[in-house]
């Protein structure tokens, strides 16, 4: 079992790879934004990160950025529903370091595969 922290603004989204995680027997934690998903990094750590990449507060691109630099071995999975502006980020949120990146909509067998990939 591992602990995986998704950050995504979109609560439907987080719902929905919440439950598929946790059936696949990891413990998950949940942020609406890079603010509090750094803050719920660093109060609890995490094996995986899955953050999108466009949010209100702090970007996933910002919070990438950030928490490669407390910790370089974070392994992140970056998503990203932002239409032409969005898929131009996964690029270079995949050069920042992500493990993985998926366009939404995403099918869920291929997160649960990055996961497993990044544990």
């Amino acid at each position: 079992m591992a602990r995986i922290l998704i950050v995504d603004d979109d609560p439907g989204v987080r719902e929905l790879l919440k439950n598929a995680l946790m059936w696949e027997g990891h413990e998950v934690a949940e942020a609406p934004n890079g603010n509090l998903g750094i803050a719920s990094y660093r109060a609890q750590g995490a094996d995986v990160v899955i953050t999108d990449l466009l949010m209100p507060e702090k970007e996933g691109m910002e919070m990438i950025r950030e928490l490669q630099k407390e910790d370089p071995n974070v392994k992140v999975i970056a998503i990203s529903g932002g239409g032409i502006k969005g898929t131009d980020y996964l690029p270079l949120a995949k050069d920042l370091g992500a493990v993985a990146t998926f366009q939404k909509p995403f099918r869920m067998q291929e997160i649960i595969e990055a996961v497993e990939n990044a544990l």
